[in-house]
């Protein structure tokens, strides 16, 4: 599984764990301030308890960023002509 979905499904089960405390709770306040309460207590929260899948995340997507960037120059590069590995583009192919 990604660290991103890792980390989303984290964040989620901590709102949803505070939001059924909220609820269960006899607080006289409506359905829509304890969810925005829910909200806060679970931001606030994964900040703290959640920096390493955090971390573990940004250094997922920024794999991907660079991955990405090599693949595009590549390409490129093969578009271009630059490529050893590209076939000539001086004709067409003889089968």
């Amino acid at each position: 599984m990604s660290p991103f979905v890792k980390y989303t499904l984290a964040r989620l089960g901590m709102f949803a764990a505070i939001m059924v405390v909220l609820v269960l709770l006899p607080l006289p306040v409506s359905l829509v301030v304890k969810v925005m309460i829910a909200l806060l207590i679970s931001l606030v929260l994964s900040f703290f308890l959640l920096k390493k899948m955090r971390d573990e995340m940004s250094d997922y997507i920024a794999g991907s960023v660079e991955r990405r960037k090599a693949e595009k120059d590549k390409l490129r590069a093969a578009l271009a002509g630059e490529d050893e590995d590209a076939p000539p583009a001086d004709g067409p192919r003889k089968v």
